[in-house]
């Protein structure tokens, strides 16, 4: 779950020069895709991202709680996750075939959007008017919920569902207001998760350091750069074929055709994208590491569970937040930054910026008709 992809993308003239070198014709067709009515990208964001329906059948409302959870962030925008109907419950099951081998390969962060899922699918539950009991994955790759009708709790939470993003611009230096901060570090946790604030300048230095050897040691792996060429989308009609993968527009880049797209992010040095996150980082309020005292797969949807509702607070705070995994993803990292902030025998699972800026585009989720799938059938 990278702050992905907050790379130096080509500024719009150094792009269009780049094209007027290639030849007119490129760029004459480049045009015309981008104007092109089909191609109504913010529509489709919108119709994704509509208020909760309510007062349909209980099928329907069912995908409804499904289309919900979908809006859950996850990495790489892979959504791996399926959903199936049983006729006492909905399971989430993991989609293998969308993981991400080189940067999560015991599939941890896998585990973690699926919590996130899990999260959004009981907030927009109770909004609608059911209790939930969950099982978790302590014995089967499956995460179980049993509704039962119950009386309707709306909260700020559920309405910050259709907006919260991974906001990954430059923020704009400013503190969070106290009384907010309060609010967000009295959120209700999972057992065996916890939450490390990082606020002060050198505290966030030394984080700092860590994000930047990530980001050496990540970008200096063609199989890292490669996997991640394949979840970006580069122009509007790249995501709208696909409903999923990271948007170049969500990220604040321009958009550009994806041969030049994947040349350009091929070439990037690892010490641009660190100074490009430094500079993010710096201009956040504060991190926020999650830590969890163990580390399986029940953990991590809890975990999951838990940054999904700090996300949902901080947005509906009108506080931005972003990823930078980093440190996180690369194992001896992982254990170094344990160390540094003291965090004992917790493991850091996430690692997350937030403070103010403007909203940035919005993702794009696959329809609900292509993540529900016959109960019992788990792809692989």
């Amino acid at each position: 779950m990278n702050n992905l992809p907050s790379r130096p993308m080509l500024s719009r003239r150094n792009f269009f020069k780049l094209l007027a070198a290639v030849g007119v014709t490129t760029v004459g067709a480049y045009a015309l895709i981008e104007v092109a009515p089909w191609l109504d990208y913010e529509a489709q964001v919108n119709h994704i991202r509509r208020p909760l329906e309510r007062n349909v059948t209980l099928s329907a409302q069912i995908r409804e709680l499904i289309r919900y959870a979908t809006l859950a962030a996850n990495g790489h925008n892979t959504q791996p996750w399926q959903f199936a109907l049983t006729e006492d419950a909905i399971e989430i099951h993991p989609d293998y075939t969308r993981r991400l081998p080189v940067v999560d390969p015991d599939d941890r962060e896998l585990w973690i959007s699926l919590g996130c899922a899990l999260e959004n699918f009981l907030i927009a539950a109770r909004a609608a008017g059911y209790a939930a009991e969950v099982t978790y994955p302590e014995t089967a790759d499956t995460i179980r919920v049993r509704l039962t009708a119950d009386t309707s709790q709306n909260s700020p939470l559920f309405k910050a569902i259709e907006h919260r993003q991974n906001t990954r611009s430059e923020y704009d230096g400013q503190p969070v207001k106290a009384t907010d901060l309060d609010t967000v570090q009295a959120l209700p946790l999972e057992p065996g998760v916890a939450l490390r604030y990082v606020l002060n300048p050198s505290e966030l230095e030394t984080v700092l350091e860590y994000v930047n050897q990530g980001n050496l040691r990540q970008y200096a792996d063609h199989a890292f750069v490669d996997e991640l060429i394949t979840w970006l989308r580069f122009n509007k009609k790249e995501a709208i074929a696909s409903c999923d993968g990271l948007f170049s527009r969500c990220s604040g880049n321009p958009e550009v055709p994806g041969w030049l797209g994947r040349m350009f992010v091929a070439g990037t040095k690892p010490q641009q994208q660190a100074d490009i996150d430094a500079k993010k980082l710096r201009s956040s309020s504060g991190a926020v590491v999650i830590t969890s005292e163990t580390d399986d797969k029940a953990t991590w949807v809890r975990t999951g569970q838990v940054y999904e509702r700090l996300a949902l607070k901080l947005t509906a705070l009108n506080i931005k937040s972003a990823f930078l995994n980093q440190s996180i993803e690369v194992a001896d990292l992982r254990l170094q930054l344990q160390s540094a902030l003291g965090l004992g025998g917790s493991s850091p699972q996430l690692l997350l910026r937030f403070g103010y800026a403007d909203a940035m585009p919005r993702s794009l989720r696959r329809p609900v008709d292509q993540v529900i799938i016959t109960s019992g059938r788990n792809q692989s």
